[in-house]
């Protein structure tokens, strides 16, 4: 394992899974690591919350990246956790206007409702693979450093010739990828490419990376998991073993600063469960958060490259969301838990328009009363206009909250006829809400639009022992894409400490290149 770094202090604040994996793979490495979370459970938007007997997923509903060589997959051997995962039958329906079509393994519905689409998507089950392969090597893009570049370089040579292949979809979008296979025109598919790429790559075929996209659209083939308990599960088994690793994560710890002395970042300021403040020491600090949070942590001594970043960079998407108590015989038997209701053929995607509704398992008796089922339903919206109303209108925030849970019941309505009569609770929550429990700025969540991968963001901060992780860094979205990040951080961690610069505590297994 090479030279161990007790001697180092690495504080991690928020318990998200990017902030809890980097911290678990440190703590192996020997690094002395503290986890801060605000809350009072890990998580964050990939975290479940208990309410009146009903286990709720926050936010995320889907997981992935369990498969052979998928981030958790490669993470969990390499911590031996066993995930408290399963596999589900099926990844999703797609409920178009026109027709349904079943995501799944096999691809079996959607070819053969779209055939004409066939070699579309070998060629993205092709390109998949090779990306999955780079994943598994902790990539280092954006590179940050020369030895990251070196790095790339050495990752990028054992990969030739077959990562040739990636080179073209690398500076195109999915909707010239599209065009390539004359799929472009296919009103209905490309409507089904774009919803799916907006859960996943935070934007549609018109503006997504074309490489990117080809991974963002894999999930189905890989599979989809369920995690016993809720999402919340994949955080609770990375705390779990921080602290078996000799870490530490503290709930009710807010950090109100980053504090800079020389350039270099020397603990952080902590307010504990609202009562009290204290300083706490590091010699890293890795920060689970957005860049406007971590502007705001650092005040006067933000980096001036942080600043330029955020006057030219545009907030992300919010969700609305609807956490509802079904009665569960409303539910038909072998209906899938996971849906994604497409609702209108024209206009921009999201405000009602595009809804994904996720059931918690049959099987699963921890998340409902018996007789039972908790679900999940989100819809993406913009954030200013909810921000707006509630400054300004709290009357109009509240009028538009009813109209939102209305709209979304009547997408519910198409796959489960009666909610309304069936729902014994429903709880909204707009982008405020957000906010208010995950502490994200201003409610944003799934992490920025992947329309380049040059103007993909890295962990970096401008200031040298401080580094980003979570959902604002690349890959982003989803909780494989911020582990397969928090792979890498951890990766450029060890390689800053002293004395480890020679020494690699943490590698992921190595996968053979594809042919």
């Amino acid at each position: 394992m090479g030279q161990k770094t007790a001697d180092h202090h690495v504080v991690v604040i928020g318990a998200g899974v990017g902030g809890l994996t980097t911290a678990a793979l440190l703590a192996q490495a020997g690094c002395r690591v503290t986890v801060l979370e605000a809350g009072t459970y890990p998580g964050g938007s990939a975290g479940t919350f208990y309410h009146k007997g009903f286990r709720f997923d926050a936010g995320a509903t889907l997981a992935g990246g369990f498969q052979p060589g998928g981030p958790h997959a490669l993470v969990g051997e390499q911590l031996k956790i066993q995930w408290p995962v399963r596999p589900t039958e099926a990844a999703w329906m797609v409920h178009l206007p026109e027709k349904q079509v079943l995501l799944s393994r096999d691809r079996h519905s959607l070819l053969d409702h779209f055939p004409q689409s066939a070699r579309f998507w070998e060629e993205q089950a092709h390109l998949a693979d090779q990306v999955w392969a780079l994943a598994a090597e902790a990539i280092p893009w954006p590179p940050g450093d020369w030895r990251e570049v070196m790095r790339l370089g050495k990752i990028g040579l054992r990969y030739l010739p077959a990562s040739l292949d990636l080179l073209p979809l690398a500076f195109r979008s999915a909707a010239q990828w599209l065009a390539r296979h004359r799929l472009a025109g296919d009103r209905l598919f490309r409507r089904m490419i774009d919803a799916q790429l907006l859960i996943s790559a935070q934007t549609m075929a018109s503006e997504a990376n074309a490489l990117y996209s080809a991974i963002a659209l894999d999930l189905p083939r890989q599979g989809v998991y369920h995690v016993e308990g809720g999402m919340g599960g994949i955080a609770l088994a990375l705390a779990d073993k921080v602290r078996e690793l000799g870490g530490e994560v503290r709930y009710k710890h807010k950090v109100t600063r980053i504090l800079v002395h020389d350039g270099r970042a020397s603990g952080v300021q902590v307010e504990v469960q609202r009562r009290s403040e204290e300083f706490l020491p590091a010699d890293f600090v890795i920060a689970n958060v957005t860049p406007w949070s971590l502007d705001q942590l650092l005040a006067e001594d933000s980096p001036p490259t942080l600043r330029r970043e955020l006057t030219g960079r545009a907030v992300g998407w919010g969700a609305f969301v609807l956490y509802v108590g079904l009665a569960a015989h409303i539910v038909p038997a072998n209906l899938p838990d996971h849906h994604q209701i497409i609702t209108e053929m024209e206009g921009p995607l999201g405000e009602g328009r595009s809804v994904f509704l996720s059931l918690s398992p049959a099987w699963d008796a921890s998340r409902a009363p018996e007789g039972f089922r908790a679900m999940t339903v989100t819809t993406h919206t913009a954030i200013a206009p909810w921000w707006s109303l509630i400054q300004s209108d709290p009357a109009g925030y509240e009028a538009r909250k009813q109209e939102y849970t209305e709209r979304l019941l009547d997408a519910i309505e198409l796959v489960l006829p009666g909610v309304r009569g069936a729902a014994t609770l429903i709880m909204p929550g707009t982008p405020v809400t957000y906010q208010t429990w995950t502490h994200r700025h201003l409610g944003m969540v799934g992490g920025f639009p992947v329309t380049s991968l040059m103007a993909a963001r890295g962990p970096r901060t401008g200031i040298q022992n401080l580094r980003l992780v979570g959902d604002s860094i690349f890959p982003g979205q989803s909780t494989a894409g911020v582990t397969a990040g928090a792979m890498r951080v951890a990766h450029a961690v060890l390689d800053a400490l002293p004395r480890r610069r020679a020494h690699w505590a943490f590698a992921p297994q190595a996968t053979r290149a594809p042919r």
